[in-house]
């Protein structure tokens, strides 16, 4: 497979720099995925990576080699759109096959490639379907079954599951990690939505306005974000975030009425200006202990969890996470006291002050 470095790349469309200076190293057989808002810069830099895109600055290396002046089909990639781009007079296995037709492979190493993939992704018996015969999970296989009898150097997927409906993108998050385990091959995976990247990913990236604010495993960005940004995108529903002035000592800050002391290790030197609990960080409890105390103006029960949002005098809203059998209803006064181990403190710059 392949290891795949990024050298201070940059691309610019006129004058507007949509990528500023990326700096990367994706190992070999790594899942590496890029996450952000819309417009940040992880689709432009997926298609860069994929030749598919000029870059204006840096270099590309796969394996060592400089790519960055090669077209698309010198590189050796595969690339999964957010579209299934499948040929619709074609059936299954003649999509399937369409790549190694176009290379000129022989009949009988097209077979095989071709059998092969479809018994991994279970695709047998549509072999002999169109396209407008398949449901929507069943397209986008045959789409990644397409890009893997090409036996690539790494795959590339471009919001493969955006187009699918809650249901499948479940059930295809799932192929795919299987895939992965199957494949045991260098992927990269951009995506908008966070649990599909905490769910996939061996390390996450996450972009945002063209560069890159944190790059970790899953649950170090989640435990240890390096700024609000990273702090605020990465789990769901997002961490509450409230203005807060320091306190006598480090570690200290006044919210409210109220001083909270964080448990994680502070950097002393820098003072915090504003306080992050997430949702699950927040222990209903009672009146005399409560850090927080509000009325719930919004409640979202889902069966595994009931979502409360409370707002709080002075502070704004807050969100918390309690177990699925806790009914309460608008109107009623929750009591809260916040984790001293998972309160987090940022300071002017939104630079995090706090880690484990």
């Amino acid at each position: 497979m392949a290891r795949i470095d990024l050298q201070d790349i940059r691309k610019s469309f006129g004058a507007v720099e949509v990528i500023k200076g990326v700096d990367l190293a994706i190992e070999d057989k790594e899942f590496v995925v890029f996450v952000g808002p819309s417009g940040c810069g992880k689709s432009t830099m997926l298609r860069l990576i994929a030749g598919l895109e000029e870059t204006t600055a840096g270099k590309i290396l796969i394996d060592g080699k400089d790519v960055t002046a090669l077209s698309a089909p010198e590189r050796g990639l595969s690339m999964v759109f957010q579209s299934y781009a499948l040929y619709p007079h074609l059936t299954v296995r003649e999509n399937m096959a369409f790549p190694l037709s176009v290379a000129g492979a022989s009949k009988a190493d097209i077979k095989a490639a071709v059998d092969d993939t479809a018994a991994i992704l279970r695709l047998e018996p549509l072999l002999d379907r169109k396209p407008k015969d398949l449901s929507g999970g069943q397209r986008q296989r045959v789409a990644i079954g397409r890009a893997i009898v090409r036996a690539p150097a790494a795959f590339l997927f471009d919001e493969p599951l955006s187009n699918l409906d809650a249901a499948l993108r479940v059930q295809m998050r799932i192929e795919i990690a299987r895939l992965r385990t199957k494949l045991d091959a260098t992927m990269i995976y951009v995506t908008h939505d966070q649990v599909e990247a905490m769910t996939l990913a061996d390390r996450i990236v996450v972009f945002s306005a063209g560069k890159i604010e944190q790059m970790g495993a899953p649950l170090e960005l989640y435990r240890n974000p390096s700024n609000i940004f990273v702090a605020t995108f990465i789990g769901s529903p997002t961490m509450n975030i409230l203005p807060c002035e320091p306190g006598s000592t480090a570690g200290e800050a006044r919210v409210g009425d109220r001083t909270l002391t964080t448990e994680r290790k502070v950097d002393a030197a820098r003072r915090p200006v504003q306080l992050g609990i997430r949702p699950e960080d927040l222990w209903l409890t009672s009146e005399e202990d409560a850090d927080f105390t509000g009325p719930i103006v919004v409640a979202e029960h889902l069966g595994g969890d009931s979502f409360y949002y409370i707002e709080v005098a002075g502070l704004g809203e807050l969100t918390v996470r309690a177990p699925g059998d806790h009914v309460a209803r608008l109107g009623e006064v929750l009591h809260l006291k916040a984790r001293r181990d998972n309160i987090h403190l940022f300071d002017g710059d939104e630079r995090t002050i706090t880690s484990i």
